[in-house]
């Protein structure tokens, strides 16, 4: 590691409340020890295994819980299909699905609603609009499937620190898989929350992209007027000492300085960077609400810029996303 860079904080922390709920022997509340309620062991199937997936399958495993997982590259997979895995699973049975957002995920649902029994839950875990939520719920409710949508923040960091985690659905869905959601999220009593109905749980974590895009623009910006001015001739460690005692300190400025620390003046990278979707999705849903956003909505269009020329902002934008998703970047020629 190299001098100087600290060992990143942990994300916040937290347990989502629920209502009661009941699993194997007796009811269990929201309000029962954390402790009490990791004694209450389940099944999961899992389908996706990528960086995400594959770290959150571990992470349950060590809290004690079964994960049976599926993934179209055989290496990673337990199972090969999603009727082996549905086979091997117990029920109530809970499917937590993290794929794509869009047709990967609507054609795993539409699989999963013909395999599943009524009682059982799926999880849309992955980047779904909202919107698709309402649709899932609904086309699985008709066969007597539950469905929860789940917003998860964390990242390549969330094995190690626990992941974040947005919820939505009707309570009784929710309680099924709770011990998964402690299982996840980082210790404490903050870092996941039931934020409301079917959608609130894609729709918080759309938000939170957001404000995660306005945010990076604004690092970026001012690197980006710290390189460019001869008075100032160590950019690396002005960021360094913001670490400490300062009101932008945060976990992206920590980033920020592991990605310098690796390449001080970000001279490997490309000035790209991809937008996910949920930025643009962030801005709709502004739109729809006449709410104003002008710092989520430029550093949108700040991205778009990237695509026109070798932007210094997009490589620090390119080098936090890197750092914190082990997103692809592009090298410099």
């Amino acid at each position: 590691m190299p001098t100087g860079v600290h060992k990143l904080p942990h994300c916040p922390k937290g347990v989502g409340g629920t209502p009661r709920f009941r699993l194997g022997r007796g009811y269990e509340s929201a309000s029962t020890p954390r402790r009490q309620r990791r004694n209450t062991l389940m099944e999961l199937g899992l389908i996706g295994l990528g960086k995400m997936g594959g770290n959150m399958r571990e992470r349950i495993r060590r809290a004690g819980h079964t994960v049976i997982g599926y993934d179209r590259n055989p290496d990673l997979a337990d199972v090969h299909s999603l009727e082996e895995l549905v086979g091997k699973l117990k029920g109530p049975r809970v499917v937590w699905v993290m794929v794509p957002a869009g047709a990967p995920t609507q054609s795993t649902i539409d699989e999963l609603a013909e395999l599943l029994q009524p009682g059982d839950v799926v999880v849309d875990g992955g980047n779904s609009r909202w919107t698709d939520d309402e649709k899932h719920a609904e086309e699985l409710a008709a066969k007597g499937i539950g469905f929860v949508d789940c917003g998860v923040s964390g990242g390549v960091w969330g094995l190690q620190n626990g992941y974040a985690l947005m919820y939505g659905g009707d309570a009784e869905n929710v309680a099924k898989v709770q011990p998964i959601f402690d299982a996840l999220k980082p210790e404490g009593d903050r870092g996941a929350v039931h934020a409301g109905k079917v959608g609130a749980g894609h729709f918080a974590k759309m938000v939170h992209n957001g404000i995660e895009y306005a945010m990076m623009q604004a690092y970026a910006e001012g690197w980006e007027l710290l390189e460019k001015v001869d008075s100032v001739t160590d950019v690396r460690e002005v960021f360094r000492s913001w670490q400490e005692g300062t009101v932008i300190r945060s976990w992206l400025l920590d980033l920020a300085v592991n990605a310098l620390d690796e390449d001080e003046h970000l001279e490997k990278l490309r000035g790209y960077a991809q937008d996910s979707g949920e930025g643009r999705w962030t801005v709709e849903a502004a739109i729809d609400n006449a709410v104003p956003l002008p710092a989520i909505t430029a550093s949108l269009f700040a991205r778009f810029s990237s695509r026109q020329d070798d932007s210094p902002q997009m490589k620090m934008i390119a080098a936090l996303r890197n750092q914190f998703g082990g997103h692809a970047v592009e090298k410099a020629e």
